[in-house]
Order: structure tokens, then C-alpha cells, then sequence
């Protein structure tokens, strides 16, 4: 009797797996493009990517011109790096909002999940790498009564 259960506990574990997985497919539209769109604080770049030479353009800029500092253009190419495709595609990309450290984060937010859309092989290294999840933290708003989200009047005794 406790067999028979083991094996139905058994059968239904694997069949709650193998439902569970979710299969990804590559996306593509009629330019050989797969788009998608990345978020970091308040800003977010729409990325469209195809296989190239390796150039990013970001707002009709190159990306070292629109960052200015070479440790942005690192982070919004990081996930390239990670996959080994560095110079394999070209990136183009229209950011609104947020400043320019946002703006590099929701980047590459936006690069690692077109990567997966043109290649799913590509969605274990992006995931166990972090790229792929969004960062939840945001400015905390101000509150009444105080200067700033959390900074208070200065209390004076005398």
C-alpha cells in the first residue's frame, strides 16, 4: 500500500516539473531584429538587436559618446560579455528617463532579455548571472512633515 503512494507522490513530482518549465522561443521580426524592453529606477530603454559588427547606439548617439563615462558603457555591455558575444551583434536602443546610471542598468536589463529572445541557449547564463532579473529599488518618496523620505527637523532642547 505505502508503495502504491510513493510511486503516485513520484509520478506527480515529475509531472509538476516538467509542466512547470517554461520553454522560450526565439523571436524575431522580418529585419532579423528581437526587441525588448529593459528598467531601472525611472528609466527605460527599448532595445532592438541584430547580428552585426558590435556597435551600440544609444538615442542616435554612440553609447561611449551618450554615457560619457566608460563604467556605464561596462554595465550596459555586461551581458554581452557574459555570453561570450561581444562584438556578434548591433545594438540599438531609445532610453527615456531616470539619469544616466538608471539608464545604463534598464540597458542592460533590455540587452539580456533580447538575447534571450534571439537565442534562448542563452537564458541559463543571463539568469544564474542576474541580468535578467529587474531591480525592484526605487527612489522612496517624500513624506509630509519631513525634509525627505526619512530626514527630520534637527530637534533642539534649548
Amino acid at each position: 500500500m505505502t508503495g502504491i503512494i510513493k510511486e503516485k507522490i513520484i509520478d506527480l513530482k515529475n509531472n509538476s516539473e516538467t509542466e512547470n518549465k517554461v520553454v522560450y522561443q526565439k523571436v524575431r521580426d522580418s529585419l532579423g531584429r528581437s526587441y525588448a524592453t529593459g528598467k531601472r529606477k525611472n528609466a527605460i530603454a527599448k532595445v532592438w538587436i541584430k547580428q552585426g559588427s558590435g556597435k551600440v547606439t544609444v538615442n542616435d548617439r554612440e553609447a561611449r559618446n551618450y554615457f560619457g563615462r566608460e563604467i556605464l558603457v561596462n554595465i550596459a555591455k555586461a551581458p554581452l560579455g557574459a555570453t561570450k558575444n561581444d562584438n556578434k551583434f548591433d545594438i540599438t536602443a531609445t532610453i527615456l528617463g531616470g539619469g544616466k546610471s538608471g539608464q545604463a542598468g534598464a540597458l542592460s536589463h533590455g540587452i539580456s532579455k533580447a538575447l534571450v529572445l534571439f537565442d534562448p541557449e542563452n537564458q541559463p547564463i543571463l539568469r544564474s548571472g542576474g541580468f535578467l532579473t529587474r531591480d525592484p529599488r526605487v527612489v522612496e518618496r517624500k513624506k509630509y512633515g519631513l525634509k525627505k523620505a526619512r530626514k527630520g527637523q534637527t530637534y533642539r532642547k534649548r
